[in-house]
């Protein structure tokens, strides 16, 4: 059974609190190329960047690639059930269906916002890059920042449901790659 009461109430009042900015965020899509990129780094955030980005990590780095993209894959697993977990049990309504005068700028992958799967994932991911492949990092980190700013400037996230993805990922990441990367450079090893 989701915990609505409680959340609800709260989330009702942070949506309150967080309208205008969203909204005139949100008006920026009234410029073509504002809308053009930011919807191109949302579909692009969906996975399929960092899909290429995970598969290209052998091929860029044979010495511990495979044990980089390994990892990748399994926190970006762990970050999957997170959000979505998180999703079912707090349940935020999007800000474009919450107010109807911000607009939907790309259709949603699905219904609920809090916290941003998008920017979870792409935290998450350069967090995990930042502690393996520092220079991959700095080079992706204009990209995840524009996935997250995405998020909001589409009308699909409140800024605190990005904060809150930022923040989940981060230490997601950052647990992956102090835990777990040893272990991954093992089974990349035995390969």
């Amino acid at each position: 059974m989701p915990s609505t009461s409680k959340a609800s109430r709260i989330f009702s009042v942070v949506d309150q609190k967080e309208f205008a900015f969203c909204q005139s965020i949100n008006r920026t899509l009234r410029f073509r190329p504002v809308h053009g990129y930011f919807q191109v780094a949302s579909r692009l955030g969906d996975g399929w960047f960092w899909y290429l980005v995970i598969l290209a990590l052998p091929l860029l780095r044979p010495q511990d690639g495979l044990s980089i993209a390994l990892l990748m894959v399994a926190t970006g697993l762990t970050c999957t059930i997170t959000y979505k977990l998180l999703k079912r049990w707090l349940i935020r309504e999007r800000p474009f269906i919450s107010f109807p005068s911000i607009n939907c700028g790309t259709p949603p992958l699905d219904r609920y916002s809090f916290p941003s799967g998008h920017t979870l994932h792409a935290v998450c991911f350069n967090t995990v890059l930042a502690m393996t492949v520092p220079g991959l990092a700095w080079l992706l980190l204009p990209f995840t920042l524009s996935v997250a700013a995405s998020r909001v400037v589409l009308g699909l996230h409140y800024p605190s449901d990005v904060a809150a993805g930022a923040l989940i990922g981060g230490s997601l990441g950052l647990l992956s790659a102090f835990g777990l990367h040893g272990v991954f450079s093992q089974i990349a090893a035995a390969a």
